[in-house]
């Protein structure tokens, strides 16, 4: 299991934002390449970048400073965020990205979805934002009717490489990740799960450790490196160590 940094976008800088509220923000940098540096430099083997403008828009708002965070690491770069079509996918796969995320399309489109996984093969991730577990899109803004475990296991047969399990309660909240649903949907689909969502400390890590062998290959933190619950460096190498 890897620890993945987390950047998340709006208006230009790097913040964070409680359970998705986007009128419920800290800023923690007006320089994201920067910020992006500094954790590739205590060790993260893949950072995680989400447009939330572009989330909330349905079209990418940050493509120039995600193309200058990409160029200033040498490690890969998955971006997530308003990405509603191939050409938008091409896009970032031709900035750099190693991987794209696609949250609200791969679940409104299972059809898209597979016609991206077939062009774009090994470098799609799906990414599923769950509340009371219940798929939101749209920046979170709007929650379905679809139960995250079903649409998991559609995305699964479509191709993904990965799904991305949010827990929208938790992020931000630093209360702990949902153990027991991330495990849920880790035993219900053959791709790897990274989970995110409330991670806090150490100790949140060490329980995510717990099901590794469910197939949870992740786990991607924000509020936490930032406020300085949880030091990335010493993350990083509990993870390496259990290994």
């Amino acid at each position: 299991m890897i620890v993945i940094p987390a950047i998340d976008l709006k208006n230009g800088r790097c913040v964070r934002l409680i359970q998705g509220d986007l009128e419920r923000e800290t800023v923690y940098s007006d320089n994201p390449p920067k910020m992006a540096l500094h954790w590739q430099q205590l060790g993260a083997a893949l950072l995680h970048v989400v447009d939330l403008d572009g989330a909330v828009e349905g079209v990418p708002r940050n493509l120039g400073l995600i193309d200058r965070i990409v160029g200033e690491l040498t490690i890969p770069v998955e971006v997530g965020g308003g990405i509603r079509t191939l050409e938008t996918i091409a896009a970032y796969l031709n900035a750099g990205a190693s991987r794209v995320v696609l949250g609200t399309k791969a679940a409104e489109d299972p059809t898209f979805l597979r016609e991206a996984c077939r062009k774009f093969p090994g470098r799609v991730v799906a990414g599923i934002d769950a509340r009371d577990g219940f798929v939101a899109v749209k920046g979170w803004t709007e929650t379905t009717e679809h139960r995250a475990v079903d649409v998991a296991g559609r995305m699964a047969e479509a191709g993904v490489c990965a799904i991305i399990f949010t827990d929208i309660q938790r992020d931000g909240m630093q209360t702990g990740p949902n153990i027991e649903s991330t495990r849920v949907l880790a035993e219900a689909v053959s791709v790897p799960v990274i989970a995110s969502g409330g991670v806090s400390s150490l100790d949140d890590v060490k329980a995510l450790l717990e099901i590794e062998h469910f197939g949870v290959t992740g786990v991607i933190t924000g509020r936490a490196i930032y406020a300085g619950t949880l030091d990335l460096r010493e993350a990083i190498a509990l993870t390496r160590k259990e290994r």
